[in-house]
Order: structure tokens, then C-alpha cells, then sequence
């Protein structure tokens, strides 16, 4: 099969490239101009093409002969929140309108999006498939429209979307500050640290967004993907500091009015610099929530997926691998 693949130049992507790729498909890899594609150079049967999701005359080119579409690309932090529907509802539209014009016999849509797109659990038992969107920031309603756009058209194209929760492991810069911190000495628990979460190692993530991507099963279902386990937040930063090796001295209990303070001083700053920044006052909604957790049996059953890592050897192999690239 011919795979295009967006966000192939980031974390969770580039371990998408990696497994297509090791399965002998070939991976086109959609980039801008200034991404870091050093990685996809490394791999067999990548293909480039220039473009962005945002681009659409890009996408036209982009899409023609391929077999499957697989997704990942998405803004995460943005300057305003205007821009997260920019990229990431306009811009999967963008790429459905593509594929439906340009690939015909396409035989399967993958649209990443998150369990932001769902929001959290209220009641702290994992959220499944069909739970109905309460999406709590302008990231996740951005990836639900997003979402829904993708399902809309599931009579006219094979369309499957998958919804990951945390996401951690090597290659990936968002989760190192937790590595960095500790290794610095501070451990910032928020609250009382017993907010509960799914998490997936990336890796294992890839390996579902791929099972999604070659499965010709039925199209317009929507899959959560998390190792099978709960974690309690200040267990799971305890089990951070043994991959570290280094218990942190200071163990900070951030009170939420401390965080809206630092969100407000950190959205103050992109808005002078012109820069997107991850901690806003929007990102306060999420981060107030006590349970992100959703239960991914449906992928597992539906899909032949199976998570390998669970979180102590995902942080143990995630800390070596930090190390020896020198990021710790």
C-alpha cells in the first residue's frame, strides 16, 4: 500500500512512518518546508511531498495514488484560539475534500484526534466509544469538530478514527519537562496528585493508528487507545523519579489559583511574543479535571491491537532513551 501520512516529522508520527514503513508500505510523507524530516530520511520507502493540511492545492497532488490517508498532523498550542480550527477542523476537512476528489478507491481514513475531543470522566470510571463530547478546552471542541467532519463523511469514504489519551515515550519533547524536573530536584504534584489518567506509550499508539489504517472493517467508528490501566498522578510521577533515578526533594502541591496565576502570566507572554504557548488560562479547564480516562477495549476487539508497554517500563525505556540522546 501507498500511505499518506501527515505529522510524519512528529512524535507520535514518525512512529507511524516507522511501522508502515517496516511492513514494506510506502509511506508519502506530507511536510512543510521547514520540517525536521532527518528522521523519515532514515527510513525505507518514504516519499516526500511538500505541503500542509492548511494548503489544500497542496493536498491535490499530495492524495493521487494513494491507498490509504492516516492523519496525525494538528495544532496542540496555539496564539489564539481561533487557530485551532484553522488546522485542525479546517485543515482535516481540507484533506477529506482531497481524498474524495483525487482517490478514488481509497481504502481507509484515519483521523487522529484525543480523548480532549470527549473531554474527562465524571464520575472516574473510563470513558468508552460511545460516551457523548464534553470536550472542556478549545483544543479538544477544535478536535471534535474535527472528528465529526471526518465521521460525516463515512458513507463516502472508509473513515476510522482514533483517540489516544496521554501520550509519552521516546522522541517526544512534551513529556521530557517531566523527566527534566525531576532530575532538577522539583516534583509539582497539581492539587493533591490524586487525579487519575490513561496514558499510551507511543509506540504502542502507532501500532494502533497502523492495525486502523490496514483494517478493512466497517466505516465511521471511533476507537479510544490506552495501555488497559488506571494511574493515580502522584503514583505515576513516583514511578517517573525511579526511571530518573533520583528521588526529588521538593514535592509541590500546586493549589489551582498558583496555576491560573502562572496560565495567565504564560498567555500574557505569547500574546506580547507573538508565540503559542501550551500552559493559557483555556488549558486551566483541563488540567481542573481529576479523571482523563477512557477504556479502550473496542480497539483491541475490533482492530487486533494490543498495547505492549505499560507505564513503569514505558517511563524506565523512555528515561534511557532521553539519556543516551542527551535531552536529560
Amino acid at each position: 500500500m501507498r500511505v499518506l501520512l501527515t505529522g510524519g516529522s512528529g512524535f507520535v508520527g514518525s512512529y507511524v512512518a516507522e511501522q508502515l514503513a517496516a511492513l514494506g508500505h510506502t509511506v508519502r510523507a506530507l511536510v512543510r518546508p521547514r520540517s525536521d524530516s532527518k528522521f523519515l530520511k532514515t527510513l525505507p520507502n518514504v516519499e516526500f511531498a511538500p505541503g500542509a493540511i492548511e494548503d489544500r492545492p497542496s493536498l491535490d497532488s499530495a492524495v493521487r495514488g494513494v491507498d490509504a490517508v492516516v492523519h496525525v498532523a494538528g495544532l496542540v498550542k496555539a496564539r489564539r484560539p481561533e487557530e485551532f480550527f484553522q488546522v485542525n477542523l479546517e485543515g482535516t476537512k481540507n484533506l477529506l475534500s482531497a481524498a474524495e476528489a483525487h482517490a478514488p478507491g481509497l481504502k481507509r481514513f484515519v483521523y487522529v484526534s484525543s480523548l480532549a475531543a470527549v473531554g474527562p470522566s465524571a464520575d472516574g470510571k473510563p470513558v468508552a466509544d460511545d460516551a457523548a463530547p464534553r470536550p472542556v478546552t478549545q483544543y479538544g471542541r477544535s478536535k471534535l469538530a474535527a472528528e465529526q467532519a471526518v465521521l460525516a463523511a463515512r458513507d463516502r469514504l472508509p473513515v476510522t478514527v482514533i483517540r489516544p489519551p496521554f501520550i509519552y515515550g521516546p522522541r517526544d519533547r512534551e513529556t521530557l519537562a517531566f523527566f527534566t524536573s525531576v532530575k532538577n530536584g522539583v516534583l509539582p504534584v497539581l492539587g493533591d496528585g490524586r487525579n487519575t489518567l490513561s496514558v499510551i506509550y507511543g509506540e504502542d499508539c502507532a501500532a494502533a493508528i497502523v492495525c486502523a489504517a490496514l483494517s478493512d472493517g466497517p466505516s465511521g467508528r471511533s476507537y479510544f487507545v490506552d495501555d488497559g490501566s488506571v494511574y493515580v498522578w502522584r503514583d505515576a510521577l513516583a514511578e517517573v523519579e525511579k526511571a530518573v533515578g533520583k528521588r526529588a526533594f521538593f514535592r509541590l502541591g500546586l493549589p489551582m489559583p498558583v496555576v491560573q496565576v502562572a496560565a495567565a502570566a504564560s498567555q500574557l507572554y505569547g500574546k506580547v511574543t507573538r508565540t503559542a504557548q501550551m500552559l493559557t488560562l483555556d488549558k486551566v479547564n483541563e488540567l481542573k479535571q481529576r479523571h482523563w480516562v477512557c477504556e479502550g477495549s473496542g480497539a483491541r476487539r475490533d482492530l487486533g491491537w494490543q498495547p505492549r508497554t505499560a507505564w513503569a517500563e514505558g517511563v524506565s525505556k523512555t528515561a534511557a532513551w532521553y539519556r543516551q540522546s542527551g535531552w536529560l
